[in-house]
């Protein structure tokens, strides 16, 4: 007996799912009451509408955006948050940790490895991402893809295999003018691929870079 004790003894304790996450899990699902659960599992909600961001901070505008998405698709609209980013570095645990506290009793958020839409597509195939402009923008401008227009077609083309869209809100552009998705130099065999919420009916003006440099969220 003692030795069967010996032996669980030097058993290590199973990780935190957050660092099995970090290490080599592609997403998780982090509930509103903070359980963390893993796709495998068999417990996750299904996935059908996303809103990604980086939530730094999460506002009134993210939910606000969120509770209208849910009211026009029909579907509950949980939070993607990418650890990973095209131009900056990964966030640390707990910065992470610090993003996933403010969804406490508010939202679910998946958790990914994610920078890129094409990425999050394989993650969840058929999702509607729920994005402002200035992010719709930013899918359909070759130079965000390194100048080139193929990759960027290459891309779209994908999103459209994996079938999935983005519905996408109006944002106020640095001069305060509303930026919607007729501005979008959408190439029209891919329109279909996206869906505008008037202006008139939901406009996102809220900025995280504002208010970081208020220092507040509202």
């Amino acid at each position: 007996i003692d030795g069967i004790a010996n032996l669980m003894s030097d058993i290590p304790p199973p990780a935190h799912p957050l660092d099995r996450f970090l290490q080599d899990c592609a997403v998780l699902h982090v509930a509103a009451d903070g359980q963390m659960l893993f796709p495998a599992s068999g417990r996750c909600p299904v996935v059908r509408v996303l809103l990604p961001g980086s939530f730094n901070p999460l506002h009134r505008g993210h939910l606000d955006l969120a509770r209208h998405a849910e009211q026009r698709l029909g579907h509950p609209v949980a939070f993607e948050l990418s650890v990973a980013n095209v131009d900056k570095p990964s966030l640390g645990r707990d910065e992470i940790c610090a993003r996933l506290t403010q969804f406490n009793g508010q939202a679910s958020v998946w958790l990914t490895h994610a920078s890129r839409f094409v990425e999050k597509a394989a993650c969840f195939p058929g999702v509607t991402f729920v994005v402002g402009a200035d992010t719709a923008l930013r899918i359909v401008l070759p130079r965000y893809y390194a100048d080139d227009e193929e990759q960027m077609l290459a891309s779209l083309k994908r999103l459209r295999e994996w079938e999935c869209r983005f519905l996408v809100a109006c944002r106020a552009d640095a001069r305060g003018e509303c930026l919607r998705q007729s501005d979008l130099p959408i190439p029209p065999v891919f329109r279909d691929l996206f869906e505008e919420i008037p202006p008139e009916q939901f406009r996102w003006d809220i900025s995280s870079t504002a208010l970081r440099a208020l220092g507040k969220a509202t």
